[in-house]
């Protein structure tokens, strides 16, 4: 064994122990709770646009899409775009990295690998400034319900040209909501790839944390995921990146395709 995978193999160890330390899964659950009353999730920007997102999570997402590399990233939810750009940045990178190894010039005006984001109120001073935003070329843009069938068909048939999916579900966090997001987006990902399933944490927090929002507990995105996975074993949710992160919006959300 060499020294990088000795090294992994260290890793994976010390994350199995992270996910059974109950003092450490104890004194992250209050953190979530303190820094969510706080809006922590919020502070935060990728390449000069707001993501809603923890810094844990972001550091995820890079790692998980450089190792999928996928073709297309389908997002549901874009608020203010921080995410679309980020994913459009690693999609480059990937791009960039394919062709110094091959000796070969990339064309700016044509990228192979994009991500395809949808929202049903895509307000006009985030479009205009993601559509203004360097990495806007690799960025595409439905404005609808993520559920409505119209919707649907033209993200499956746009999904059709990419040999290598990665989905990321973002947007309404109702059960239902979800549960039909995942039926009609999850079988998207390629096998060995994932979808994504953000603020299942929701069902972690206090009950009175979202006064204003029709979900909460009992009604959220991790009640989707824990309905959509009895009925689809074709999908395992890896709890390596909750042992790993203790701190996400995503615990329970990482579901791997596997087969």
């Amino acid at each position: 064994m060499n020294e990088h995978s000795r090294f992994l193999e260290e890793c994976a160890a010390e994350v199995a122990r992270q996910g059974e330390d109950a003092e450490l899964l104890a004194a992250g659950s209050r953190w979530l709770n303190l820094a969510n009353a706080r809006k922590y999730s919020y502070h935060f920007s990728a390449l000069g646009r707001p993501i809603i997102q923890y810094p844990q999570d972001v550091v995820a997402m890079q790692e998980l899409i450089w190792q999928v590399q996928p073709d297309l990233v389908i997002e549901t939810g874009i608020a203010h775009g921080g995410s679309l750009v980020l994913t459009a940045s690693m999609l480059a990178l990937i791009e960039y990295c394919e062709a110094a190894q091959s000796g070969r010039v990339l064309d700016p005006a044509k990228p192979r690998r994009k991500v395809l984001g949808i929202d049903i109120d895509i307000r006009a001073h985030n479009r205009a400034a993601i559509e203004a935003h360097p990495m806007a070329g690799r960025i595409e843009m439905i404005q609808g319900s993520s559920i409505a069938p119209d919707v649907v068909a033209r993200v499956r048939e746009r999904a059709q040209s990419a040999q290598r999916v990665l989905v990321c579900l973002d947007s309404n966090h109702t059960h239902d909501h979800v549960l039909a997001e995942l039926e009609a987006y999850a079988h998207l990902a390629s096998v060995g790839s994932y979808c994504v399933v953000f603020d299942t944490v929701i069902e972690d927090l206090p009950a009175d944390m979202f006064p204003d929002r029709p979900w909460g507990r009992g009604d959220n995105p991790k009640t989707a995921v824990w309905a959509f996975t009895e009925k689809h074993s074709e999908f395992q949710i890896d709890l390596a990146w909750d042992h790993k992160l203790l701190l996400t919006v995503a615990p329970h959300g990482f579901l791997k395709r596997l087969r």
